[in-house]
């Protein structure tokens, strides 16, 4: 009996100390946090990749770097890693682009994109690189929110030209 509580209590040992499960802790808090703001604004906006889809692309990238960095893994294993989050996270997004009947009218690409780019604050927050991951979480909400108030009235303009 006591060899197998020996077994589960090494088995269940991924920490040197308490810093690192802080670190893990604290950063992964801060994925669900950044992916989270991006995705509330989709969620308001109606996108069917909303809050929770977010939250859970940023935590999983920060994830995906932050074991292989427990593991001690080199700079160009790293790069490795982040590569294929990059191109794993492509086909979620490509399964959020829809074409349209003509081919010619494709919707998604921007709930595409925030996936795509919540992804890297996912990194960014894996790698320890918090303040670049905060800042580029408020450009992207920027982005997503404040843009469409300049850019609705262009399209609405541009299409009432293209009705004459």
């Amino acid at each position: 009996m006591e060899s197998i509580r020996s077994v589960v209590i090494s088995e269940f040992s991924d920490f040197n100390d308490v810093s690192e499960l802080i670190i893990l802790i604290v950063r992964l808090l801060m994925a669900i946090l950044l992916g989270g703001l991006l995705g509330l604004e989709r969620q308001q906006s109606g996108k069917a990749a909303g809050i929770r889809t977010h939250m859970l692309v940023c935590m999983g990238a920060a994830l995906f770097i932050l074991i292989p960095q427990q593991a001690g893994i080199s700079d160009s294993e790293m790069s490795r890693v982040i590569q294929g989050v990059i191109a794993g996270i492509g086909f979620l997004c490509a399964g959020s682009i829809i074409t349209g009947k003509n081919d010619q009218a494709a919707t998604g690409l921007t709930t595409a994109a925030g996936i795509w780019f919540t992804a890297a604050i996912g990194i960014a927050v894996g790698l320890g690189r918090e303040q670049t991951a905060v800042l580029c979480t408020l450009l992207a909400w920027l982005v997503l929110y404040v843009v469409p108030f300049f850019s609705r009235p262009i399209s609405k303009k541009k299409a009432s030209i293209s009705d004459d």
